[in-house]
């Protein structure tokens, strides 16, 4: 049992096929399943990035991870197969909403002159009496 937030064996068996391989270079990387669980994590909670959990290890690790992932196409493919495969057993429910909600500002409320010392906008002459 993972914790929340957290791949499940069956869902990192499905998504490890889809990660890069580690680079040979420089240091070891940080194992790509606690990175992918601290970005995870990092996303389901709304945290800043200086807040993920230490056990992730360093939040420059995850984020630059991200982007890398982001940039080479690694994070689209990711996102791409578990929507693909929770919607083909029916985990997804897809739902369109719209909203066109409009403001419409009187022809004049914009750009309006100053009078010298006086307000933007002139009162008309009843609302100026009454």
């Amino acid at each position: 049992m993972g914790r929340r937030h957290e791949l499940t064996d069956a869902a990192w068996a499905a998504i490890a096929p889809l990660l890069p391989p580690d680079p040979r270079r420089g240091q070891k990387w940080r194992d790509h399943r606690t990175v992918l669980n601290g970005i995870l994590w990092k996303l389901a909670t709304g945290v800043p990035w200086r807040d993920v959990p230490e056990r992730y290890g360093p939040w420059q690790t995850l984020h630059a991870r991200l982007l890398r992932w982001r940039r080479d196409g690694t994070w689209e493919r990711i996102l791409a197969h578990a929507q693909q495969r929770s919607d083909a057993v029916g985990e997804v429910v897809w739902e369109v909403s719209v909203d066109s909600t409009v403001v419409r500002a009187h022809q004049h409320a914009a750009g309006a002159r100053r009078e010298k010392g006086g307000p933007a906008i002139r009162r008309s002459a009843a609302a100026a009496a009454g």
